[in-house]
Order: C-alpha cells, then structure tokens, then sequence
C-alpha cells in the first residue's frame, strides 16, 4: 500500500499550468493538473486510455469533440481514448484536477477480462 497527501502536489505558477504525478504503476497514472485563472490545457486525445478527471477546487470549463461543459469542485468527468479534450480555468480561484489515466486492454485480450 502507498499512501500519498494530495495537497503537496497542488504547486501553482504563475507561467503555466502544472502537472504532478501522485502515482504511476504499470499501465495507470495518477496526476494533478494545477490552474491559476485563465490558464489552460491545450486541445489533445489520449489513444489507448481512458481518462478520469474530478475537480477538485475551482471551476472550469471542458471542451470535448468541440461541446463545452462547465465542472465545479467534486464533479467528475470521463473521456475515451479518441475524443479531443482542452480545459479552461474559467473561475476565480486556482483550479486542481485529479487526473488518472487507465491503459485500454489489447482488443485481443479484452474478451477474456
């Protein structure tokens, strides 16, 4: 078992946004993502994974395939591998974002699961 406190990977700056990896074991990762207002996370996909996100302060606005959602403190969203995903901090505070990132089994091994 690992234990690991959150709050130490809530690191802000003022340049950029930030990425924090809490943990990263086999084929999962666990990051925050950390946004000062009006900061964000450019336009990408993540092939081969699925991505699980939850607000964990702030508010913001994500952009998947082009339809923008708003998600505030304790709301989680989830992306598949192909679909285009950006963020916006569209609030007044700092945004953190529990990210984890899970590998989609080979197509060939996934009916055995």
């Amino acid at each position: 078992m690992e234990k690991q406190t959150l709050s130490q990977y809530q690191e802000f700056s003022e340049e950029r946004f930030t990425k924090r990896i809490v943990f990263k074991k086999g084929d999962s990762t666990v990051f925050l993502l950390n946004f000062l207002p009006g900061q964000e996370l450019p336009p990408h996909a993540h092939p081969g994974s699925e991505v699980f996100i939850q607000m964990m302060q702030g508010e913001g606005t994500f952009n998947v395939d082009g339809e923008d959602t708003v998600v505030r403190q304790n709301e989680v969203i989830h992306c598949r591998d192909q679909e285009k995903m950006a963020f916006k901090n569209t609030g007044a505070e700092p945004v953190s974002l529990y990210v984890m990132l899970s590998k989609i089994p080979d197509e060939r091994f996934a009916q055995d699961l």
